[in-house]
């Protein structure tokens, strides 16, 4: 278990109680739990190297080394691309890894300048011998300072103060952490607390630790304070202690040096054994690297072991870069080589970021793509994305956007759907200049135009008609006027 160096506040009820229990333990310790020998341990971690390695049956993939952990994972941070597998789906006990959860909720709910107070539930909840970084009752820090103590010190009661901060209850924050976990995509996981102290009924799978850890590292203040190695808390107004927590991730302290490491976070409990949860980030490949039911030190060395094994054995590609058989083409369009005013590019065009992660023993030409569609549901400038493969295993994908201004003086049309577009893959021809016009949206432009036209035509007749009959009017006018002149003159005989 990690304990902090802060100074302990024992009193002397307290040094009574733990000589009675110290007592009691002695007299019924036939009863106590026994846990396995140092050799049992060792001897299951060996068997362990022989379960199988999910991601060594696919063809020509780099074959992953044989490490002691009961599952384990690398996942490129960006695509979600898995480079080796080992036991992902099997449910397992994350331990203290659980306080990623925690920490993502944290950022996306809270301030980091938010005081957080320390309720008797926040503390005493927890078992006083597990990670602590020695809170009192009614004590406060900031939200910030409250990271850095789950982080750095995986203070248990840390966690619990921010889950009432957040969800007014720890029970209503481990909810949210249920809810955050399945958007994630999550489906083998399970919370029943904010610290990850054993529960049976407390569970996740290396895949799903893996998908929390993407939207953790996302966050450049998560990988900061997840990647210090030393925190200084200061005396203030509401908590009156200075002290200092040390980071107990080798890799993160430098115990045991590896460039381009991003953060991380340790884990432990007998029935969980050692987890591990790290990211690390060489030659614009970031990976994250998740391995469940260790034994220590092995968790840290097989982290190194498989992030060599991934960026010596991986390369990333820029799909747009590279990909050269796809063809657009609208059901409806004209295909023509230039427009009517001399101009010749299109109105849709590959995101220029995505990229895939495949082995160094293939290209770009090896691989499987399929067209998804459903993705303008989620923004309306992607008309559909290309998911790539190898071998049915997912390597990456990119986006297929509307272009927000052409290079044209006019813009035909901007605002195409999903249904107006076709992208079909063709063999590659010879560059040419072409255009696609929607006749469809044009047609419909050419009849708007022509409405407007008409309607023109049917206000300048109204006012012609205004002014011809006021005319009319004028000269009924002028003939009564006459007449009314005439009887007048009339008036003036007597006949």
């Amino acid at each position: 278990m990690l304990f902090s160096n802060r100074k302990s506040k024992i009193t002397f009820p307290a040094c009574l109680l733990l000589a009675i229990a110290l007592l009691i333990g002695g007299i019924f310790a036939d009863s106590l739990t026994v846990y396995a020998t140092q050799e049992e341990l060792e001897a299951e971690a060996e068997a362990r190297k022989s379960l199988p390695i999910q991601s060594n049956e696919i063809d020509n993939w780099p074959v992953g080394p044989e490490i002691s952990a009961q599952a384990a994972i690398l996942m490129d941070a960006d695509t979600g691309a898995i480079l080796y597998a080992k036991n992902i789906d099997e449910k397992l006990y994350p331990a203290s890894t659980t306080k990623m959860m925690t920490c993502v909720l944290a950022m996306e709910e809270g301030n980091l300048d938010d005081m957080v107070e320390f309720t008797t539930e926040a503390v005493f909840s927890v078992p006083s011998d597990g990670s602590n970084m020695g809170m009192d009752v009614g004590e406060s820090i900031t939200m910030e300072e409250c990271l850095y103590g789950i982080l750095v010190g995986s203070a248990n009661e840390v966690a619990n103060a921010v889950a009432e901060h957040i969800g007014g209850t720890i029970d209503n924050f481990v909810t949210m952490m249920n809810e955050r976990a399945a958007e994630l995509g999550c489906t083998n996981t399970h919370f029943v607390n904010t610290n990850g102290l054993y529960d049976d009924d407390h569970y996740t799978t290396a895949y799903d630790l893996a998908l929390i850890a993407r939207a953790f590292f996302q966050d450049e203040m998560l990988c900061k304070i997840g990647n210090t190695a030393r925190y200084h808390f200061e005396a203030t107004a509401t908590q009156p202690d200075d002290f200092y927590l040390n980071n107990k991730h080798k890799l993160i302290n430098g115990e045991i040096e590896y460039d381009g490491i991003c953060g991380g976070k340790t884990g432990y409990t007998n029935e969980a054994r050692q987890t591990l949860v790290t990211c690390a980030e060489q030659n614009g490949m970031k990976l994250i690297c998740v391995v469940l039911k260790e034994e220590s030190p092995t968790q840290f060395t097989d982290t190194v072991e498989l992030f060599d094994y991934g960026f010596h054995n991986f390369q990333i590609m820029n799909i747009s870069e590279n990909e050269e058989d796809y063809n657009i083409e609208a059901t409806g369009f004209l295909q023509i080589g230039n427009d009517i005013f001399g101009n010749s590019k299109s109105i849709l065009s590959l995101d220029t970021d995505s990229y895939v992660i495949i082995p160094n023993t293939i290209n770009f030409n090896d691989l499987e793509s399929e067209i998804d569609y459903s993705v303008s549901e989620e923004n309306e400038n992607r008309v559909a994305q290309i998911m790539y493969s190898y071998h049915d295993t997912f390597v990456g994908k990119a986006y297929l956007n509307l272009i927000d201004n052409t290079a044209s003086s006019y813009d035909f049309d901007t605002n195409i759907t999903t249904t107006d577009i076709n992208v079909e893959k063709t063999e590659a021809e010879p560059e040419q200049n072409t255009i696609f016009i929607n006749v469809k949206k044009v047609l419909i432009g050419i009849l708007i135009l022509a409405a407007v036209i008409i309607l023109l035509f049917v206000l300048q007749a109204l006012v012609i008609n205004n002014k011809n009959a006021k005319r009319r009017k004028n000269r009924v006018k002028r003939k009564q006027n006459r007449r009314a002149r005439i009887r007048s003159d009339f008036d003036d005989f007597d006949f």
